[in-house]
């Protein structure tokens, strides 16, 4: 009795993991990088100067970005698509 309720709560358990995986495409598709908005230190990966998040050496670095949901880059002072 016991092995089968194990096996019945990992079904579900792998259920519930799959779900969360399929998901993860579309919250990424509504998201976009926004350069030049970020401030020193809190760039979210890496810029042409340096290697890799955290390491924006100045405040609105033109090659540093954030990720910020879409559409809302064009509307933050200094913030572009384009990196």
């Amino acid at each position: 009795m016991k092995n089968s309720n194990i096996a019945i709560a990992s079904a579900i358990t792998g259920l519930i993991a799959l779900a969360g995986i399929s998901a993860t495409p579309a919250v990424a598709a509504e998201k976009e990088k926004c350069y030049g908005v970020a401030k020193a230190g809190k760039n979210d990966c890496a810029t042409k100067s340096s290697s890799c998040a955290g390491t924006s050496k100045m405040d609105h670095q033109k090659d540093a970005f954030v990720v910020v949901p879409k559409g809302l880059c064009d509307k933050l002072a200094g913030g572009s698509t384009e990196g």
